[in-house]
């Protein structure tokens, strides 16, 4: 299939390595030329401007926020064969792809909603788990492209269902990282040792996929950014947005976003957001 990647960045650019693995045409666009050199390097046609999306079969993007998205669709809309199905797996909010169905509905191009479950960690190894939703014909016929990037797709109905889906998993990880936070901190400032509090988390019943996840990193104390404090913080700022939208109280998430939000004072903005860890050490006196 002749697919054109719109960003080439920590998740995107695992993704078009695998369909390129797979044996697809794969064309890149991307602002950055550094990103776009090293796509290149794994096999993919550098494409700029209108040219990629016009000859593909399926436009797949992966972009960092709302006007991102916007834009995409826009010259999706414009220069996108007919026949084309366009592929979103960025994390946005359903308000700005519920404008960018209307727009694409408009002009016969089929949306597909597919949210990834995973960091870009999952991504290079094929492990990341599709949220989609839109036209299941359209599902369908791109499944076996989804298929190179994990084991787990979910196709969840026809609208915004992936979108709301990927906040439902995301207040999750988020409130693990401030669960965390607090019962290491706990465990530290009564004496216990961090290497004997990670091997018993990881070995008992709270031994979820994130905890395990995150358990090679941290218990030697590396905040390298697999997903930064600032790219949580939007993500946990598009999950309130919902909830004041359904008229959902999230009481508990709003007290992990003013975590995040410390982490970012305390000069963490762009470690990972587990750092929300370091902050709940230094509240306790923690060194």
């Amino acid at each position: 299939m002749r697919i054109h990647l719109i960003g080439a960045g920590k998740m995107g650019l695992p993704m078009g390595k695998h369909l390129v693995a797979a044996g697809h045409d794969v064309t890149v666009d991307d602002l950055s030329e550094g990103r776009l050199q090293e796509a290149a390097a794994h096999g993919m046609a550098v494409a700029k401007g209108h040219a990629g999306i016009e000859a593909a079969e399926a436009i797949l993007s992966s972009l960092p926020h709302d006007e991102a998205l916007w834009a995409t669709a826009q010259a999706v809309a414009r220069h996108a064969r007919t026949d084309a199905v366009y592929v979103d797996t960025s994390t946005v909010s359903p308000a700005i792809s519920v404008r960018v169905a209307e727009q694409l509905h408009e002009r016969r191009i089929a949306y597909l909603r597919s949210t990834l479950s995973g960091n870009n960690l999952m991504a290079e190894a094929a492990q990341l788990t599709v949220l989609a939703s839109g036209p299941k014909d359209a599902y369908e016929r791109v499944l076996p492209l989804m298929r190179t990037w994990g084991s787990s797709q979910y196709w969840l109905g026809e609208g915004e269902e992936a979108r709301l889906m990927k906040l439902v998993v995301n207040l999750m990880i988020a409130q693990t990282s401030a669960m965390l936070a607090e019962s290491l901190t706990l465990g530290v400032k009564g004496g216990l040792r961090w290497e004997d509090m990670w091997t018993v988390l990881t070995n008992s019943a709270v031994a979820s996929p994130i905890v395990k996840s995150k358990s090679a990193q941290l218990a030697q104390r590396d905040f390298t950014p697999t997903f930064s404090v600032l790219q949580m913080i939007k993500d946990v700022n598009l999950i309130l947005g919902e909830a004041q939208r359904l008229s959902v109280p999230l009481p508990q998430t709003a007290l992990t976003l003013q975590a995040l939000q410390a982490a970012v004072a305390n000069g963490d903005a762009d470690a990972d957001y587990a750092a929300v860890i370091r902050c709940a050490e230094r509240a306790a006196g923690i060194r």
